[in-house]
C-alpha cells in the first residue's frame, strides 16, 4: 500500500547526495507521508479522490453478450432523425410564411367580414328606418293620394266650376278607365306588372346599363308600384336613396293592395301634362273628352288615344303632344310596338292607330268655362272654407264634391234681364251696372247670385257687389225700423204728422231737418201710408219714437250681419252702408213669418268617393214676432197705399203682360207680392227689395265708381230687373196668396189726429 507522499518533501539520497539513484541490492527504506493541514485545498482533493466508486448494478458475467439492436437500426435512426429535421424545417417555414402572408390574408378576411356585418347591420337599419318612417302610409295609401280637384255643381248636378290651380284631377274606377290605357301603360312601363313583386330587377340592372352607356339617365327601370311610391310616399327626388326606398316598399304595397288596386291609383295619380293628373283629366286635355250620362272621358279612349297619353308620364313635357309633337309620336309608336310584342293588339290595330294620330284633328284640347257663375263661385268657396274651418288655398286639391243651391239655368236668364234693362239705361240715366240675389226664404238657399253684370270686364268684373260690397239702401232701410214699431204695438193704421222736422243733435253737431223725397209735406198720414209711399219725415219721427239701438238691433237680427257708418236717425233713410245679400236676407225673415234662416249656398259637401261629409241645414231662429212679419208683409204688398208714389201698374206689381197693358186693364194673373224701393243720397244707389209666397229678391243698381245717376227712382232702376226676375224665379209655380193674419190680431177702426183707418192691432 503506498503512503502518501507530502508535497515539498524530497526522500534523501544514500551517501548523503542528493539524486534519484539509490543502491542496487539496497533493502526498501520506510517513509512516513507529510501531514496536510485538514482544511487545505490539497487535502480536500485527496480525500474525493478516494471515494470509492459506485458498484455496477448486477452481476457481470465475462462471456460474450448478445447485441441490444438490430442490425441496421443505427442507419434507420439516421434517417428517421434526418427526415424528423425536414420535417421540423417544413412546419418552420411553414411558420415563417404563415407569420408574412397568412396572417395579412387573415386581416383581410376579417376585414371583408367586417365590411359585410356593417353593409347588413346598415342595410338592416336602412330597411328599418324605412318602413319605421313609411309603414304607416302604405296602410293608409289610398287615403294619402294625391286628391281630386274640388269641383261645385249646381241644384241641378251641372258642374259650374273646377278648381285648377294646382292641376286638374277626376278620380274615376279601374272598370270606368278604358282598358287600352291600361294595357298600354302596363307594356311600356311595366311588363311583368301582374308577375312582379313590385319591383324588376332585371329592369333596374337594364336600365342601369343603358343609362352608363348613354352616360346619362335615359331608363329609369321602375314599376308601376314604385313609381306609385313615389308619386305619393318617398318623394320624385332623383336619388339612390329614393330608389332604395322604392324597392324596400315595393314588396309590402303588393301584399296589402291587389294588382287592380295599384293600377287604379296609378291611373288616377300619375301626371300626363298640362296640368292634368289621371287618365279622365288627361282624356278631356288632349281630346277634348267629357264625362257623359254612360261613359266617363277616360273610357272613351281608343287605341291610339291611349297610346300616346301612356308615352307622355316617363317627361310629361319632352312629351308633351302640344310642344314636342315628333317626340310625342316618336314614343307613341314604341307603346304601340310593346303593345304589339306583347300581345295586346294586333298588326292591323297598330297600323290603324298609326294612322289615327297621323290625322290633323287627332289631338283636341278640352276647354272648360270656369266663369259659369264666378261670383257665385267665389261666394261658395268662402263659405266651404269657413265650414270646413281651412284656407280656400286648401281647398285646390281637397277631392271635394260641393252640391250648390244655385239654379244655373236661373241664374243666367237674371244676368241677361240685367244686362239689358241696364243697356237700356246707361245713356239716358248713367247706369252701368246692377246685382241681383234670389233666396229661397223657407231655407236660405241662394238660387242666384249675380254680382256684376259684366264679369268678364278686366277692370271690375270680378268684384261682387253683391256680397262684397258696402252700398247706402236708402228707404229699403225703412221696414226694419216700421217692424220695431210695430213690434212694440204701433199699428199701421195709426197717424202722423208729415210737416217740418229739426232734431238737435248732441256732442256739438248741426242739428239734423229730414225732408222728403218730393220735397212736399202731407199732413197727416197712417204708417201704413208713409211706409208705402216711402215718406221720410214720419219715418224719423218713428225712429224717435223706437230708438236708433232697438231699430238697429232688429236689423242686425234679421240679417244685417255687417254695416259701415255711423248709426244715427239718419239710418232710416238708408245712410248705413250694407251688403245686398244682407239686406235680401233681412227681407226674406220678413217673408218667413219672423223667423231668419241664413242664406246659404251649399247643400252637401262629399268626398271624391260620393261620402258625405257635411250637409248643410241652417238653424230657423224666430227673430220677429210672426203678428209683426204679417204686418209688414200686409203693408209692403198693399199696391193700393202705394199708387200715390208709383203708380197703379209700377213694377212693383207682378204681371205677366206690359206696363202699357196694365194700365189698359189688362194686367192679367197678378202674382201678390211684397216690395220696396231705395234711393241713396245723390242718386248713387239704387234698390228694389221684395218677396213673394216663394222667394225673396234683392236688386241693386248704380254704378261702379259709385258716380252718381241721373233722374233714377227706385221704380224706373232697380224696379224692373225685380220685376223680371221674380217673374223669372216663379216660372211654372202656382199662384198663392200670402198667409192670412194670426189669430192674436184683429183689424178694428180706430179715430186718430186727422184721420180715421183701419187696421191692424194686438188683441
Amino acid at each position: 500500500m503506498q503512503t502518501d507522499q507530502h508535497v515539498g518533501e524530497t526522500p534523501p539520497t544514500p551517501g548523503g547526495g542528493s539524486g534519484s539513484q539509490k543502491d542496487e541490492g539496497a533493502q526498501p527504506q520506510h517513509r512516513t507521508p507529510a501531514k496536510l493541514p485538514p482544511h487545505s485545498q490539497a487535502a480536500v482533493a485527496q480525500r474525493m479522490n478516494s471515494v470509492p466508486e459506485r458498484p455496477m448494478p448486477g452481476v457481470y458475467y465475462s462471456v460474450p453478450h448478445q447485441a441490444s439492436h438490430p442490425a441496421g437500426w443505427r442507419t434507420r435512426r439516421h434517417l428517421k432523425r434526418k427526415n424528423l429535421r425536414q420535417t421540423l424545417g417544413t412546419i418552420a417555414l411553414s411558420e415563417r410564411i404563415g407569420t408574412g402572408t397568412l396572417l395579412p390574408m387573415a386581416a383581410s378576411v376579417f376585414s371583408i367580414f367586417l365590411v359585410v356585418v356593417i353593409i347588413f347591420v346598415t342595410v338592416a337599419g336602412f330597411i328599418n328606418a324605412t318602413h319605421e318612417k313609411f309603414g304607416d302610409k302604405i296602410i293608409t295609401l289610398e287615403d294619402i293620394l294625391p286628391r281630386d280637384s274640388t269641383r261645385i255643381y249646381d241644384v241641378h248636378g251641372k258642374l259650374i266650376f273646377q278648381m285648377m290651380d294646382q292641376g286638374m284631377q277626376t278620380s274615376v274606377p279601374l272598370n270606368k278607365i278604358s282598358p287600352h290605357l291600361a294595357h298600354a301603360e302596363i307594356a311600356i312601363e311595366d311588363q311583368y306588372f301582374y308577375k312582379n313583386p313590385g319591383y324588376d330587377i332585371t329592369g333596374i340592372l337594364r336600365a342601369a346599363i343603358s343609362d352608363m352607356t348613354s352616360k346619362k339617365v335615359v331608363s329609369g327601370g321602375s314599376t308601376i308600384t314604385q313609381q306609385l311610391i313615389k308619386n305619393s310616399i318617398v318623394g320624385n327626388q332623383s336619388t339612390m336613396l329614393r330608389k332604395l326606398q322604392e324597392i324596400i316598399l315595393a314588396p309590402d304595397i303588393s301584399r296589402y293592395y291587389t294588382k287592380e288596386q295599384i293600377l287604379q291609383m296609378y291611373l288616377n295619380t300619375t301626371y300626363y301634362g298640362e296640368r292634368s293628373y289621371g287618365a279622365e283629366a288627361a282624356a278631356f286635355s288632349y281630346f277634348g273628352l267629357k264625362d257623359t250620362t254612360t261613359q266617363t272621358a277616360a273610357q272613351q279612349l281608343d287605341i291610339a288615344q291611349s297610346a300616346m297619353l301612356a308615352g307622355i308620364p316617363s317627361s310629361p313635357i319632352a312629351r308633351d303632344p302640344f310642344l314636342h309633337p315628333k317626340a310625342a309620336s316618336t314614343r307613341m309608336q314604341e307603346v304601340l310596338q310593346q303593345m304589339y310584342s306583347q300581345g295586346y293588339i294586333t298588326a292591323k290595330e297598330r297600323a290603324d292607330a298609326i294612322a289615327e294620330a297621323q290625322k290633323p284633328n287627332f289631338l283636341k284640347p278640352g276647354t272648360f268655362n270656369n266663369r259659369l257663375a264666378p261670383h257665385f263661385v267665389n261666394y261658395t268657396l268662402r263659405e266651404l272654407a269657413s265650414d270646413l274651418h281651412v284656407k280656400i288655398s286648401d281647398l285646390s286639391r281637397a277631392g271635394l264634391i260641393v252640391d250648390t243651391t244655385l239654379d244655373l239655368d236661373l241664374q243666367n236668364k237674371v244676368l241677361k234681364a240685367a244686362q239689358k234693362h241696364i243697356a237700356e239705361m246707361a245713356k239716358l240715366h248713367n247706369m252701368s251696372n246692377a246685382a241681383v240675389v234670389v233666396l229661397d226664404q223657407h231655407t236660405g238657399a241662394i238660387r242666384t247670385l249675380v254680382g256684376n253684370i259684366d264679369p268678364n270686364n278686366p277692370k271690375y268684373g270680378d268684384f261682387d257687389v253683391a256680397s262684397q260690397g258696402y252700398r247706402q239702401p236708402g228707404s229699403s232701410f225703412k221696414p226694419y225700423i216700421y217692424a220695431t214699431a210695430f213690434d212694440e204695438g204701433i199699428s199701421p193704421g195709426e197717424t202722423v204728422l208729415d210737416g217740418p222736422l229739426t232734431i238737435q243733435m248732441c256732442c256739438g253737431l248741426p242739428s239734423y231737418s229730414p225732408h222728403n223725397y218730393d220735397q212736399n209735406y202731407h199732413g197727416w198720414v197712417p204708417y201704413r201710408y208713409a211706409l208705402q209711399n216711402s215718406f221720410n219725415i214720419p219715418a224719423v219721427k218713428l225712429l224717435l219714437r223706437t230708438s236708433v239701438d232697438k231699430a238697429l238691433h232688429t236689423a242686425q237680427s234679421m240679417g244685417i250681419t255687417t254695416y259701415e257708418g255711423i248709426p244715427n236717425y239718419t239710418m232710416v233713410l238708408g245712410s248705413l252702408s250694407v251688403h245686398l245679400i244682407d239686406n235680401t236676407a233681412g227681407y226674406a225673415t220678413f217673408a218667413n213669418g219672423g223667423v231668419r234662416i241664413p242664406p246659404h249656398a251649399i247643400n252637401t259637401i262629399r268626398d271624391q268617393d260620393g261620402h258625405l261629409i257635411l250637409r248643410i241645414r241652417p238653424q230657423p231662429q224666430r227673430v220677429l214676432r210672426k203678428e209683426t212679419a204679417f204686418m209688414i208683409t200686409d203693408v209692403l204688398s198693399d199696391n193700393d197705399s202705394r199708387i200715390y208714389e208709383f203708380g197703379k201698374c209700377s213694377s212693383l206689381v207682378l204681371y205677366k203682360t206690359t206696363m202699357n197693358q196694365c194700365y189698359a186693364g189688362q194686367p192679367g194673373p197678378i202674382r201678390p207680392s211684397a216690395a220696396k224701393t231705395g234711393t241713396s243720397n245723390d242718386f248713387r244707389d239704387n234698390w228694389t227689395m221684395g218677396f213673394t209666397t216663394d222667394v225673396t229678391v234683392g236688386v241693386w243698381a248704380g254704378n261702379n265708381d259709385n258716380s252718381p245717376m241721373v233722374n233714377v227712382t227706385g221704380v224706373d232702376g232697380a224696379g224692373p230687373i225685380w220685376h223680371d226676375t221674380m217673374l223669372l224665379a216663379e216660372q211654372g209655380q202656382p199662384i198663392r196668396p200670402f198667409p192670412g193674419p194670426p189669430s192674436t190680431l184683429i183689424k178694428k177702426t180706430v179715430a186718430y189726429p186727422g184721420k180715421i183707418t183701419t187696421d191692424w192691432h194686438f188683441k
